[in-house]
């Protein structure tokens, strides 16, 4: 019997029975490899997720990798059997803001796989076929899983647009950190440095290509063309800005608690930064980051360090939220 997780509602999980629903026209049937669990299922789970980007009960489940199963009408037939990984914002198609390609800022609301729509903690996910991205034949699909995170991170690298030779940080170490140090080292840059709190996760970063490694305590310098900021926290905004030369360009990616206090708008001002924000993935940032994984220029593989069945979806939440510097990231197979 295949099965599900289900939140019916903050600290309440259980697993049920999971019956395929089949593709209605433009949709597609994907047979779930695996799931990963982030900070925000953690979120879901405990009930400190924002209100309206969450709807109980819930199957959770926005970071997956599969193959496709079936597909609905219209939908081209040799999409089955491709391995894929998807989107996970519902967007509308007609509003400006997707015409324009920011489909993460569909003024339609917020819809997204996981969160208010069924996600993949299950044997089997259907959903859009528009949202997929195909991978290669031989794609690692346990690897493919860390997708979604990396593109969310791709869209960040694509506004740094770090051109060779530039001197490049980014601010966390976690697995958008460790993401973020691969799609800038592919740019080429002339120095790469890596700030974060755990010196247990130099040897990765090193692996992954920074040239340069301190703790948030050292004197880390400045005078960086870009920044990239991944941990979260208000500090960690602040730290990143700090490193930029006159005229740097900043992006922010990490979401603090509400009322965090923010960057100094006369420093900003007055040094003339760049500053950008990243939101989830547009599907640019999905082709790239797919692109650049084909190629083998991204290895998510690393970062994997648990895998457990979905019955054990309890422990992984625990094992995401522990702070063990022995966890990076867990997923679920169904």
């Amino acid at each position: 019997m295949s099965t599900a997780v289900v939140i019916e509602a903050p600290g309440e999980h259980r697993l049920v029975p999971h019956e395929p629903r089949p593709p209605e026209a433009g949709e597609a049937l994907v047979r779930v490899h695996a799931s990963g669990i982030c900070g925000s299922d953690r979120e879901v789970y405990q009930g400190n997720r924002p209100e309206g980007y969450v709807r109980y009960p819930l199957t959770p489940g926005h970071e997956w990798s599969g193959a496709v199963e079936a597909v609905g009408a219209g939908v081209p037939a040799s999409l089955v059997g491709r391995k894929v990984v998807g989107e996970g914002f519902r967007n509308c198609q007609v509003c400006d803001r997707c015409h324009a390609g920011d489909t993460t800022l569909c003024t339609a609301g917020y819809e997204e796989t996981g969160f208010t729509q069924p996600g993949a903690m299950a044997a089997t996910l259907t959903l859009p076929a528009r949202l997929l991205h195909v991978l290669p034949d031989d794609a690692d699909l346990t690897a493919a899983a860390l997708l979604e995170p990396a593109a969310c991170i791709a869209a960040a690298a694509l506004k740094a647009n770090v051109r060779p030779g530039e001197r490049v940080a980014v601010v966390g170490t976690g697995t958008l950190g460790m993401f973020a140090v691969q799609f800038l080292r592919a740019a080429s840059p002339g120095e790469l440095l890596v700030v974060g709190t755990r010196r247990d996760r130099e040897e990765l970063s090193r692996q992954f290509g920074a040239t340069d490694f301190r703790t948030k305590d050292e004197e880390p310098g400045g005078g960086f063309d870009v920044v990239v900021e991944t941990a979260g926290s208000a500090d960690a905004a602040r730290t990143a800005a700090a490193l930029l030369r006159r005229g740097g360009r900043l992006v922010l990616t990490g979401i603090p608690a509400p009322g965090a206090d923010g960057l100094d708008p006369t420093d900003l001002v007055v040094r003339q930064l760049e500053v950008h924000t990243v939101f989830g993935a547009p599907p640019e940032a999905w082709a790239h980051t797919c692109r650049v994984f084909a190629a083998g220029l991204l290895d998510p593989r690393p970062l994997v360090t648990h895998e457990l069945p979905l019955a054990e979806f309890a422990r992984a939440i625990e094992l995401v939220g522990s702070g063990d510097p022995k966890v990076g990231k867990a997923l679920l197979h169904p």
